[in-house]
């Protein structure tokens, strides 16, 4: 598996894996409606692979984008409590789901955080990878309703980490 930055290249492969990841991992927290908006929400030119405000990495797993990620500097006035920077996307492809994957993205983003001397990070973790954050040290917040697509409503879990 390879981590590197993300190019504007990568932007249709990256759409693809996050497609991907909703349909194949959203039904285990969300209904059938919700994923459907949830996999409408965005295609591919709505990835900041190349913004100067943001640290966007993909993984490559045998030369293939399987994951990625994505931490913004200026995090979202959402988070209650404010943090310091906000780790905006983790996904991975289902076929290589808890194959470490998502920690290795992850791993990147924190330690660009931590570069960046950020002190603590927030996160919106849908429902199925609230465990995976746990795993990786994140301590639930609240939950906080969130509309799939702009339209449908459902849950999310507003997360933290303390570098």
């Amino acid at each position: 598996m390879n981590v590197r930055e993300a190019t504007p290249a990568d932007a249709a492969a990256v759409n693809a894996v996050h497609l991907d990841s909703v349909d194949g991992l959203g039904p285990a927290a969300y209904d059938e409606k919700q994923v459907a908006a949830w996999g409408t929400s965005a295609g591919p030119d709505d990835y900041p692979v190349d913004a100067g405000d943001t640290r966007f990495v993909v993984a490559e797993v045998d030369g293939e984008v399987q994951g990625f990620g994505e931490l913004a500097f200026d995090p979202g006035e959402y988070l209650e409590p404010p943090a310091d920077a906000e780790v905006k996307a983790v996904y991975v492809h289902p076929s290589v789901a808890r194959r470490g994957v998502g920690s290795a993205l992850l791993a990147e983003l924190e330690d660009a955080a931590r570069e960046n001397d950020t002190e603590t990070l927030g996160l919106y973790a849908s429902k199925n990878a609230v465990s995976f954050y746990e795993a990786c040290g994140y301590d639930r917040v609240a939950e906080r309703a969130h509309e799939f697509g702009g339209e449908v409503p459902g849950t999310v879990v507003e997360m933290r980490k303390r570098l």
